[in-house]
């Protein structure tokens, strides 16, 4: 009864015209960004992190959600279409997605992948509205020292669920770290890396950051890449899958819902393992995997069902512990500590219009994207044939201008192209800049919990393993790190990554 009187605060907010609005401009614009090939929902959120400053914080929070689960939306229709992924959790539906539309069933994998991802984004939203008010209460019982350890398993788990080298996601955490430390000492108001460079004595500022390194840098990835885009020309067909493709599909979106759910909770790169793993399990208990490949529905059902409710369910953490799970949920996490909510457990007994009215804006969220996908999918391939040498100057026009409407600063601009740059070759070295973003945004809160741990038992270590739920999380932590090092599992986890 109490999820339900907390679900009704939660729509009476969601409800408001101004936040339908919101919501839908999210929806709307996730949608196009995922259609669009080269430009995800980790720099669209940073470039449209200056607008939400003039919104109040649910109505801005609202807007970023709805720009992430409508990116995983819209990356199914480039994936189908184009065959090139939209977004990076749908690179496996490209596989039997493309080949559908080939064989003139383009429709019916649209169809399917947006029921399924309609399916699994609510069920994932129930799963959030269930086990937020359990979570909480038992976030209240951590102290500093387990909010640090806490976050130490969190940044163990993104070095492992890192794409790529261990030892690379290892080193972009640690200068992430590094990288918050920079400003003035809150305690001793001592001057630490700035350089003698006036403006960082507030510190690096998280928008100025993730706007170069995830938007200007993506922007100069994508114009090394060819132009090659194999549009499909035929006719689209019908977007309602038949009953046989229903009864194909419901299997693979039921396991998908629910491998991408559990995935999605996991800190670093869960929610993008989520379709990968569901298309392996699909094609090992398929009767015959030769299908795969070749325009198996069950390829784009499964898939993209996890993609979905991975997409959802990794606000969980990021509602109740105030722990962001990937890249995205540091932008959220940015975007929550710039309006002065400090994310955690108390945003539930804090905020409560906030979390359920978040909550309660998914469901319609979802809604709203069954209704802008299947309908306007003629705009959509339209769109898919503007060329980037024309989208690409007036993403980086916007860029400028919004971080410069932040601090009406042009240093800021030029730090911007300075990490844009920066973030280009780390790139190009084969370094995965998302972990570096999570290790900034948790960077300043793992130092003040430190603090305060050290404080309370009086400069003693021995705090963090003498409380048992601190001690736990530092073992799995270790015990994580130690199982993806052995040798025969880094091997396959390599294998994955490069599949």
């Amino acid at each position: 009864m109490e999820t339900l009187s907390h679900l009704s605060l939660g729509f009476g907010v969601a409800l408001t015209f101004k936040n339908i609005a919101l919501c839908f401009a999210g929806c709307l614009v996730g949608t196009l960004i995922g259609v669009l090939p080269g430009v995800g929902p980790i720099a669209t959120i940073s470039i449209l992190l200056p607008i939400t400053f003039g919104l109040d914080p649910t109505g801005a929070l609202i807007m970023l959600a709805g720009i992430y689960y409508g990116a995983q939306y819209g990356g199914s229709t480039t994936a189908i279409l184009v065959n090139i992924p939209g977004e990076a959790t749908s690179v496996v539906t490209t596989l039997d997605g493309h080949q559908m539309a080939k064989q003139g069933r383009a429709g019916v994998a649209l169809g399917t992948a947006a029921i399924g991802s309609f399916f699994a984004g609510c069920v994932a939203t129930v799963i959030i509205a269930a086990l937020g008010a359990p979570l909480t209460k038992m976030a209240l019982l951590f102290g500093p020292a387990e909010y640090f350890s806490l976050m130490v398993m969190g940044l163990c788990f993104a070095v492992v669920l890192a794409r790529g080298s261990i030892l690379k996601a290892f080193c972009m955490i640690m200068l992430g770290l590094l990288f918050s430390t920079v400003g003035t000492d809150l305690e001793t108001g001592q001057e630490r890396l700035t350089f003698g460079v006036a403006s960082l004595s507030d510190g690096i500022d998280f928008s100025v950051l993730a706007m170069g390194v995830f938007g200007f840098a993506e922007v100069l990835r994508n114009l090394e890449s060819p132009e090659a885009r194999d549009v499909v020309k035929g006719k689209i067909g019908r977007l309602l899958p038949g009953w046989e493709d229903l009864k194909q599909s419901a299997a693979p979106v039921l396991r998908g819902t629910f491998i991408g759910g559990i995935l999605g909770i996991l800190p670093g790169n869960g929610a993008v393992l989520g379709p990968f793993a569901s298309y392996t399990v699909e094609k090992k208990i398929a009767k015959d995997p030769s299908r795969f490949g070749k325009g198996a529905i069950e390829g784009v059902a499964g898939p993209e069902s996890a993609n979905n409710a991975g997409a959802q369910t990794a606000f969980i953490p990021l509602l109740t512990l105030g722990i962001p799970p990937n890249a995205v949920m540091a932008l959220m996490v940015g975007a929550m500590t710039i309006h002065g909510i400090i994310p955690g457990p108390q945003v539930m007994t804090r905020n409560p219009e906030l979390f359920w009215g978040m909550v309660a804006s998914m469901w319609i969220g979802n809604l709203m994207l069954l209704v802008i996908n299947l309908p306007l999918v003629g705009m959509w391939v339209k769109l898919l044939q503007v060329p980037y040498r024309l989208m690409f100057p007036a993403i980086l026009i916007f860029c400028c201008i919004g971080i410069y409407s932040v601090n009406n600063q042009p240093l800021d601009v030029a730090f911007t192209a300075l990490f844009g740059l920066f973030g280009y070759l780390l790139i190009k070295l084969g370094f995965e800049p998302a972990p570096m973003l999570l290790g900034f945004v948790l960077g300043k809160l793992m130092e003040e919990k430190l603090r305060q741990a050290l404080i309370i038992s009086r400069g003693s270590f021995w705090t963090f393993v003498e409380r048992p739920i601190s001690a736990g999380l530092l073992v799995v932590a270790v015990l994580v790190l130690v199982i993806a090092l052995l040798p025969s599992i880094s091997k396959k986890r390599d294998e994955v990554f490069t599949e």
